[in-house]
């Protein structure tokens, strides 16, 4: 077992079937994911009455956090899973389970309803998405790095950063339209859970077009060799908990940044700057194009000059920029506001555009989805799910609005620490054994995209 020699060769059109593939069902499973954010404040009215509005929301963020602590245990299950059985078969089962529970959270009946049951039942559906999201992502990474071409891996796997955001803004508009059509009355009765039901839908439409994709050639080849780890997780412990840690530092700003710019702002825009419904769809839209217009072209660069210029370009940025833009949020502009949330979104798209297949570079294949599922859910449980409660306990406790920028600051620094212990991993070839990436760049013939 050692440094993969040659990459397997990937046809054209299993390339982009792989893209479309990941792309799409992750793009269902965070929709699924984001809807709860954006429907925090009729999900609090309706599980958590009893208590202040303040209260309630950070009630409703509390079991938003929830479901992200369970994504270790989602990564620790399905990350070794996707080493033994294959990237493919994880990654259908998780878009099934994320889409239940999404289609549950729509049914489950109000607390003046079935009282204490029903907060309860949400946090355990939540348990159930976060489950199912600890298996999505460091599947869906691996399974992009390892059909891309060597010179092309920062561009295709940034397909997935890609369609999250998608996922995202999907969720945004579906909530707005409601919003527009219906009444406040009725949004409070049913119209929040029309979203969680249109779950259901997606995850037929996820489920079709994953089980038609195949393995990726990686993973094919270690199996057909009789090489695949027969216990991934602890050989993963034992060769790799090195580039694990990485991982664990590397995604801290890339969370901390992704939940503050797509899941909090747009509740800070209605909650603490006062502007309307409407006005938070509007900049959440803009901050989404934004990221989607960037991303793609930041990691093709990546691809040209490697990843940790834009890794310590993002890093450096948020360190920064993060006091001065949330200073701009509140300057009682919303244009002003509308462009610090794209300013923000913007320094996002510069790090994410690199930072999955940074991640990814750092395994072997025998255990590339388990070391880089632990690693990255591990870091965002503690750091991004709970990065809307952070932010809102810190604007509540403090009384300055200006306080999650100091989060994200933090998050920045101890990112750009860890980024500087890594070395650079782009034009270099996955290594197929338990050895970390570190032969010589070496260039063969691939497909173009």
């Amino acid at each position: 077992m050692g440094m993969s020699t040659a990459t397997p060769k990937v046809e054209p059109g299993s390339l982009r079937q792989a893209i479309v593939g990941a792309g799409i069902g992750n793009t269902v499973e965070w929709y699924d994911f984001a809807i709860y954010g954006f429907l925090a404040t009729y999900i609090a009215k309706t599980f958590f009455p009893s208590v202040n509005d303040t209260a309630a929301l950070l009630s409703t963020f509390a079991v938003f956090a929830v479901a992200f602590f369970m994504r270790p245990l989602g990564g620790f299950f399905f990350g070794p899973l996707a080493d033994r059985i294959g990237r493919k078969r994880v990654l259908a089962i998780v878009v099934v389970l994320m889409s239940l529970s999404t289609l549950g959270i729509g049914l489950v009946p109000s607390y003046d309803s079935i009282g204490v049951a029903a907060p309860v039942l949400l946090v355990l559906l939540r348990c159930v998405q976060g489950f199912s999201a600890g298996g999505e992502y460091g599947s869906g990474a691996c399974f992009l790095a390892e059909f891309a071409p060597t010179r092309h891996r920062g561009l295709v796997v940034a397909f997935l950063v890609w369609s999250v955001v998608v996922g995202f803004l999907l969720g945004s508009v579906t909530v707005t339209a409601l919003e527009a059509i219906l009444s406040e009355e009725a949004m409070n009765a049913y119209g929040w859970r029309i979203p969680f039901l249109i779950a259901g839908v997606l995850g037929v439409v996820g489920l079709y077009i994953r089980l038609r994709l195949r393995d990726t050639p990686e993973f094919e080849r270690l199996r057909d060799s009789g090489e695949v780890a027969e216990s991934p997780l602890r050989e993963a412990v034992r060769t790799a908990w090195r580039p694990i840690l990485q991982i664990i530092g590397l995604v801290i700003v890339h969370n901390v940044g992704f939940y503050v710019v797509f899941t909090y702002l747009p509740t800070y825009f209605t909650k603490t700057l006062g502007f309307t419904k409407t006005d938070a769809f509007v900049s959440i839209t803009v901050a989404s194009v934004v990221a989607l217009l960037l991303i793609l072209p930041l990691a093709a660069l990546s691809d040209r000059i490697g990843r940790k210029p834009l890794l310590i370009a993002g890093a450096v940025g948020f360190a920064v920029f993060a006091y001065p833009l949330f200073a701009l949020l509140n300057a009682g502009s919303l244009g002003a506001a509308i462009g610090a949330h794209a300013g923000l979104a913007a320094l996002e798209a510069v790090f994410v555009s690199a930072s999955l297949a940074a991640g990814t570079e750092l395994f072997a294949t025998r255990v590339r989805s388990t070391g880089y599922s632990i690693g990255y859910n591990v870091s965002v449980a503690l750091f991004g799910g709970t990065a809307p409660y952070v932010a809102t306990w810190l604007t509540d406790r403090t009384g300055n609005a200006v306080a999650p920028a100091y989060y994200v600051i933090v998050a920045a620094v101890v990112t750009l620490a860890t980024v500087l212990t890594m070395r650079e991993t782009a034009n270099r070839p996955l290594a197929s054994g338990v050895e970390n990436p570190g032969a010589p760049i070496q260039h063969a013939n691939h497909p173009k995209i």
